[in-house]
């Protein structure tokens, strides 16, 4: 659906970066001492604007087509397409304007009620009964009608004999520009079909594992509160992304200006869900910054107090987002308020989101390349113990790369506004890919297959055989009571059997190795 005034069209046109505006105005101000008053026969649209009453009429009437036609047109028009000139396709214009003037002319106006004959710049439009949808052929101006000539314009005539803001030429686009939009459009309901089973998939599994981590008090400790918080943190961004996917139109890029509009009273709510989305993305990526900070800090600082900064990280986890998300929020509502804010035309507003989030991409690769060091040289001291340690050091890496988002990396340095064709299809599958599957990742390494919490569930599981067979009133004898739980070794001895299949402890003292068995 197109708009159908075309000041509306200019507003859009016009907003360029500073550069080109500049230009612009420095060719206008040229023309505006031979700029007179506007021609009569152009007053069926909305009142000109300031910068087309610099023009003169003949570079307004150019300058209203190339708005009606858009971008595909023009840059048909520009490299000759179909034979045709920018020029040559002005004079066919003009002369189908005319064609349609002396038409309603002509024609006889119905008696009562309808909606005016009239050129909206783009078709011809004949009188329309109220209440109904009128057709127009597809302009015989267009380079590619031969495509198109059995399409037609569709707009709609209100009760009150008034035209709708909206006419549909999709009938009438270039048919090799559409395919190629169909193309990217399918690429991307694809790709949104990935994310959302991702997201879903990740919250399910870090919903349980937040319970498991929740339950048991011998988990609760400053390591796993972090663990936590970052959590929680994926399931809010999954949630918050999923929610505002069912706000949204459908994915895709939209031939001319054909991009679905929402109704005001749909547009508060997705905004809402927009402004709660970039919160809660801003949130999960610095949770995942806590988290390589704490690891950091335990390494290189062990025997510190881990309690003491867990306000901090509480502080710096939930509260830094929102110092730069309100600020986004108030340019964003000033500056670009369109829409559901889905698309960042303005590059600068948008920089305001992507440069703390590039600040915490980068911060993570560091201490991930920090704390590979101290891997290595752990590893490497007991490579005469451990012959496999290449192997134990690519397992530790592949575990870390999730925890600190490291994969942000690989497509960090390339910048949406540069990403093109193959290269931005590339980027926003890998991104989509492993940013919609990170939660739950994370929570299998970090939760289900981590030996403190297996150790835990055993310890829950045996609990409740035993409470279910001390309350079948004694109908099983005591020593099969006394199978249930594996026998106690005593203190300071490590268990047999199974239970020392879950790996072996560290050595007492050794506060690094530690750390590291407790996260690789």
């Amino acid at each position: 659906m197109v708009r159908l005034g075309w000041a509306a069209s200019a507003c859009r046109f016009f907003q360029s970066p500073a550069r080109q505006w500049r230009q612009l105005q420095q060719q206008l101000k040229q023309q505006q001492e031979q700029a007179g008053p506007p021609p009569r026969d152009l007053t069926l649209g909305p009142p000109c604007p300031d910068v087309c009453k610099m023009l003169s009429p003949g570079s307004r009437r150019l300058l209203l087509l190339l708005l009606s036609l858009w971008g595909p047109l023009l840059r048909r028009a520009e490299t000759g397409s179909e034979g045709q000139t920018a020029a040559e396709l002005y004079q066919r214009w003009e002369r189908y304007r005319r064609e349609c003037q002396d038409t309603l002319k002509a024609a006889a106006p119905p008696l009562g009620l309808a909606c005016n004959g009239s050129f909206d710049m783009y078709a011809c439009w004949d009188y329309a009964a109220p209440n109904a949808t009128a057709r127009a052929s597809c302009p015989w101006y267009l380079p590619w009608h031969q495509h198109v000539a059995t399409g037609f314009v569709l707009r709609q005539c209100g009760n009150d004999g008034q035209w709708g803001p909206w006419r549909d030429h999709s009938q009438c686009e270039n048919p090799e520009k559409n395919a190629v939009f169909q193309d990217q459009r399918l690429i991307l309901e694809r790709l949104q079909v990935v994310y959302t089973v991702g997201y879903s998939l990740s919250l399910a599994t870090l919903l349980l594992a937040l319970l498991l981590l929740s339950v048991f008090r011998r988990l609760r400790c400053t390591r796993n509160y972090i663990h936590i918080n970052l959590f929680t943190s994926f399931m809010l961004r999954a949630a918050a992304i999923l929610t505002r996917d069912r706000l949204l139109p459908p994915p895709g890029p939209y031939p001319g200006d054909q991009a679905p509009t929402l109704w005001s009273q749909a547009l508060g709510a997705c905004r809402t869900a927009q402004i709660m989305t970039q919160y809660c993305v801003g949130a999960n990526y610095t949770w995942l910054l806590v988290e390589g900070i704490y690891l950091h800090s335990l390494l290189v600082l062990v025997g510190g107090c881990e309690g003491d900064h867990l306000r901090c990280y509480l502080i710096l986890g939930w509260g830094a987002p929102a110092l730069f998300v309100i600020p986004w929020v108030i340019v964003r509502y000033l500056y670009e308020n369109t829409q559901c804010w889905e698309r960042n035309d303005i590059k600068a507003i948008w920089w305001i989101i992507r440069t703390p989030i590039l600040v915490t991409i980068l911060i993570n690769f560091l201490i991930f390349i920090r704390i590979l060091g101290i891997l290595v040289s752990k590893l490497r001291t007991r490579q005469m113990r451990c012959p496999d340690y290449r192997l134990r050091l690519a397992r530790s890496t592949l575990t870390l790369v999730p925890l600190l988002g490291v994969h942000e990396v690989v497509f960090a340095p390339v910048m949406e506004e540069q990403a093109r064709g193959t290269l931005r299809f590339a980027k926003l599958g890998f991104e989509i890919f492993l940013s919609s599957f990170q939660g739950f990742l994370v929570s299998i390494l970090y939760c289900f297959i981590n030996k403190e919490v297996q150790s835990e569930i055993r310890r829950g599981w045996h609990r409740c055989r035993l409470r279910r067979s001390l309350g079948e009133e004694q109908r099983h004898p005591p020593e099969r009571v006394s199978r249930i739980l594996p026998k106690d070794p005593g203190p300071g001895k490590v268990p047999t059997g199974r239970a020392l299949s879950l790996g072996t402890l560290p050595r007492p003292g050794d506060e690094a190795s530690r750390v590291l068995e407790s996260y690789c």
